[in-house]
């Protein structure tokens, strides 16, 4: 889009509005617009385009958001959590704040790699759901949709991540539930605190089929 990230959030409503338009959002406090940080801050933006960008210097929403000038804070709604990154102690860079973005940013279905899985494990949430699948196969669009309109069901309870089988990072999860290329896809349903999880291989994907296995796991 044309539009110049990131955008000035000048008052408290402008950015409550821009943090509840997004399923992520970032938003970089600073004492001056102009400063070495904000400048850092305005390259890490142009590198994650997907990501709405906002920037504050107004003490009043420095104050609602309870921070120090100088933080990043990526806010997201799968879990209603925030992050905070505070620079004031310490050397963070373009490349730092694009890092921290990139783990931080869940989404209603998260996809799992190296970088998200540091959030994955951080999340608030204890059951998460994933759809252990190819993201080749000409089923996978559809498939994918309605796995996100079953997240949407499950909002801040279930965190719904995919599992891409073609990256080799992900051999050990899906050796880990046991599976064989030749059962996929499949669901597999975990509670962090206690490792407990099950299985289900599915070659149709329908919202009523996520959603029983779901409530079924959960009670």
């Amino acid at each position: 889009s044309t539009t110049k990230k990131p955008i000035l959030l000048n008052n408290i409503a402008d950015a409550e509005a821009f943090v509840s338009g997004a399923e992520v959002a970032v938003i970089g406090f600073f004492q001056e617009p102009e400063s070495a940080e904000a400048s850092q801050f305005r390259l890490a933006a142009g590198r994650i385009p997907e990501v709405p960008f906002g920037l504050s210097t107004s003490p009043a929403v420095l104050s609602h958001y309870g921070v120090s000038a100088n933080t990043v804070t990526l806010f997201r709604r799968v879990d209603n959590d925030r992050r905070d990154l505070d620079m004031n102690n310490r050397e963070v860079d373009t490349e730092k704040m694009t890092r921290f973005v990139r783990m931080n940013e869940l989404r209603l279905v998260t996809e799992y790699n190296p970088v998200t899985s540091i959030g994955v494990m951080q999340s608030s949430l204890q059951f998460n759901l994933l759809l252990i699948t190819d993201k080749m196969s000409p089923k996978h669009p559809e498939r994918m949709r309605k796995f996100r309109a079953s997240a949407e069901l499950f909002k801040g309870k279930i965190l719904f991540i995919l599992l891409d089988i073609n990256l080799n990072s992900n051999e050990q999860v899906v050796s880990y539930f046991q599976l064989k290329k030749s059962q996929l896809p499949a669901l597999a349903i975990f509670h962090t605190p206690d490792d407990e999880h099950d299985v289900m291989t599915v070659d149709e994907i329908s919202v009523e089929r996520v959603q029983d296995f779901c409530n079924r796991f959960i009670q």
